[in-house]
């Protein structure tokens, strides 16, 4: 009897997650020319991750200003600031309201091949990722693209969302299992490796087609980003096994850049300056 009444608890809480899966799914971008369609998951409002991210960036920037590593080098910091005022107007391609947001644009000194934009658009670039690979206009709109467009395709809130149901599902879980401590760890990963890992590299995916578009349409040459995993393939030494890894492999994430350049190298063609 009481086996009978987890399985209906569990059954019941399992029910309302895939209600509560299909009233939340939604689309966050228009599809472009690149033809994103994915149906997203959102149990966060858009307005608590923007909320978030703006006070996380405010902190991020405090540090830098402390450790006197904040906007160092002006030409560097007038240059993505530049590229960025090109790109911002393109992001209505996908939303409306994106060139209305309250983009800001910084730059960090620091070694690390980094560079990304939090819910709301705001982007940080690290010294680094320009100075050592060394960048092209067309390559900082590339990675600037591609970081934009996590920003639209708002996968931040999806990862919490995604999160949030993981943590619903496994204690799911633990009323059915009766599994606990270090063992119900275990399942949180085995989950987590098994739901979690895939969606990422589908954010990843859906961000570098949607950045191409955002370069193309801006002047920039979509094929950049193809030079930039080209590069980045020679210094990761051919990078880890794609199964293992929350990006798709080089050879694999070159090839998928390949195709989609040339699906919006026309637009490139009719933006660039003449």
């Amino acid at each position: 009897m009481m086996k009978f009444m987890k399985l209906v608890k569990t059954l019941f809480i399992s029910l309302s997650l895939i209600s509560l899966s299909a009233c939340v799914g939604t689309q966050t971008t228009k599809q472009g020319a690149v033809g994103i369609e994915r149906q997203q998951l959102m149990m966060f409002s858009e307005q608590e991750m923007n909320q978030g991210a703006e006070r996380a960036y405010d902190a991020i920037l405090k540090e830098a200003r402390q450790k006197k590593t904040l906007n160092t080098d002006a030409k560097m910091v007038e240059r993505i600031r530049i590229i960025a005022n090109r790109l911002i107007p393109q992001t209505g391609v996908f939303r409306k309201d994106a060139p209305r947001w309250d983009w800001v644009v910084n730059l960090i000194k620091s070694d690390q091949l980094n560079a990304w934009c939090m819910p709301g658009g705001k982007i940080a670039f690290y010294t680094g990722i320009i100075q050592k690979l060394k960048l092209t206009d067309d390559e900082i709109a590339a990675i600037m693209g591609h970081e934009m467009a996590h920003a639209l395709r708002e996968h931040g809130r999806e990862r919490a969302s995604q999160a949030q149901l993981t943590q619903v599902g496994l204690a799911a879980l633990q009323v059915f299992t009766g599994i606990q401590g270090p063992a119900l760890d275990a399942t949180a990963l085995a989950l987590n490796v098994t739901l979690t890992l895939p969606n990422s590299r589908t954010h990843e995916t859906e961000a570098d087609r949607m950045g191409v578009e955002l370069a193309a349409r801006a002047g920039f040459n979509p094929y950049a980003a193809v030079n930039i995993w080209q590069k980045m393939s020679k210094m990761g030494n051919g990078g880890a096994p794609e199964i293992l890894s929350t990006h798709p492999a080089h050879d694999t994430r070159i090839k998928d850049l390949k195709k989609y350049a040339r699906r919006v190298e026309p637009l490139y063609f009719a933006a660039k300056p003449r």
